[in-house]
């Protein structure tokens, strides 16, 4: 997933708020967002390669969801999948500090990335690439494929909708969606460096990722509430075009 935006705490019946894109290699392949079989408390997508998954909750509350951190167009390969950081979390009995403390331990055991664990009571977020453990503040925040609120044109501009998206309406699924869905890629002076080349930084600048070969495979809108948990996957083809939106409402358990 190369694109996440969320509020944390910053609205009043709902904990998170959270729209997020996954971008990935269309040949990759991976299942919809389902309840597992091996562990029916998680409610994700899967990676049918390594067996993890880049998103994920459970009927408790818990949440989980890794990026990875960009480091050229030849990254070192970690030892263990990344989609990994985020099933474990989900299936284990950790708080959200304990784990990213555990995580931060051993993250050299991976390929550069960037972790958010929480529930409806706390967020953390660490990164292997220079992010210690943290409490996640309070407010709207947006992550890419660097560190937590690095300011991407991608990242600056789907969190200020979002805060919009705030203060003028309930949030909902299909509002999230939308704002998700904006193909317009960032202006050549606005783009950063990250040692991949300027025509593919421009390419995969906008928030919505478009290519035969790479791009966004599918949107996902996540509330959060005392109430319940509202979670919407949709699914793309390489083309963009939609191929299937999955929806569910699950009543979250202590």
């Amino acid at each position: 997933m190369c694109l996440l935006v969320f509020a944390w705490k910053a609205h009043p019946d709902l904990p998170l708020v959270f729209a997020g894109n996954r971008d990935e290699l269309h040949a990759r392949p991976a299942a919809a967002a389902g309840f597992w079989d091996d562990a029916p408390q998680i409610l994700a997508g899967r990676d049918l390669q390594a067996g993890g998954t880049w998103l994920g909750v459970t009927a408790g509350g818990r949440f989980a969801v890794v990026t990875n951190y960009r480091d050229g167009l030849n990254p070192v390969s970690g030892r263990h999948s990344r989609g990994e950081l985020v099933s474990e979390f989900l299936r284990s009995k950790m708080t959200a500090q304990e784990y990213c403390l555990q995580v931060q331990a051993r993250g050299d055991e991976y390929a550069g990335f960037s972790l958010l664990t929480g529930d409806r009571d706390t967020l953390w977020y660490v990164s292997n690439r220079g992010a210690d453990a943290q409490a996640v503040a309070p407010g709207v925040h947006g992550l890419s494929n660097h560190l937590l609120d690095t300011p991407w044109p991608k990242v600056t501009r789907s969190a200020a909708r979002l805060q919009l998206l705030l203060e003028t309406n309930h949030p909902g699924s299909d509002a999230l969606l939308r704002l998700l869905s904006d193909r317009t890629p960032a202006e050549t002076d606005e783009l950063p460096d990250t040692g991949i080349g300027m025509e593919l930084e421009r390419k995969i600048s906008a928030p919505f990722v478009t290519d035969p070969r790479y791009g966004t495979r599918c949107s996902t809108a996540i509330l959060l509430g005392d109430a319940g948990l509202d979670f919407t996957e949709r699914r793309f083809t390489p083309a963009g075009t939609t191929l299937e939106t999955r929806h569910f409402m699950i009543e979250v358990t202590a």
